[in-house]
């Protein structure tokens, strides 16, 4: 997957199969009974989880989510999503939550010293570290993303090899 010129931390892709649901899980099913010791694969539903466990996980690897929706013509769509640890990912989701509130904040602070004709220098400082923070966020998930990308490419290949 050229993930490189990505934008997106989340990488997508979509694949459609020519077996039914009922297949594919089957094959998933298969894979999870004799699986090898550096996978997880959770099966639920339409649902499929590929984890690493044991040595192989670490703070960046990734995790391969899939979605299988059937089709009429008895073939599957996969819909499948890469991402973080959820762990890491609800940390960087709080950690945004805390940058725009504190953006949001001085940003009415400073309107309120604008209406009053007092100084609002700090708290435009404030939110331009705000924003730079935000940017630092971006970097520093992007540098995650790369440091997993063998990993994500790991599951990619597993995945398709389960599904031929």
């Amino acid at each position: 997957m050229e993930t490189e010129n990505e934008i997106r931390l989340r990488l997508r892709f979509y694949k459609d199969v020519n077996e039914p649901i009922a297949v594919i899980k089957e094959k998933l099913q298969a894979h999870r009974d004799t699986q090898p010791q550096d996978y997880s694969v959770k099966v639920n539903d339409e649902h499929v989880w590929f984890h690493f466990k044991g040595d192989r996980k670490h703070y960046w690897s990734p995790h391969l989510h899939l979605e299988l929706e059937s089709k009429e013509d008895n073939t599957t769509h996969i819909r499948g999503l890469f991402g973080p640890d959820s762990t890491l990912w609800t940390l960087f989701v709080f950690l945004h939550f805390v940058v725009a509130g504190i953006f949001i904040i001085f940003g009415m602070i400073a309107y309120s010293n604008y209406t009053l004709k007092a100084p609002l220098m700090m708290d435009v400082i404030i939110m331009f570290i705000m924003v730079i923070v935000w940017f630092l966020l971006y970097v520093i998930a992007r540098q995650i993303r790369e440091k997993g990308h063998d990993q994500m490419n790991e599951l990619e290949q597993v995945f398709l090899k389960i599904i031929r």
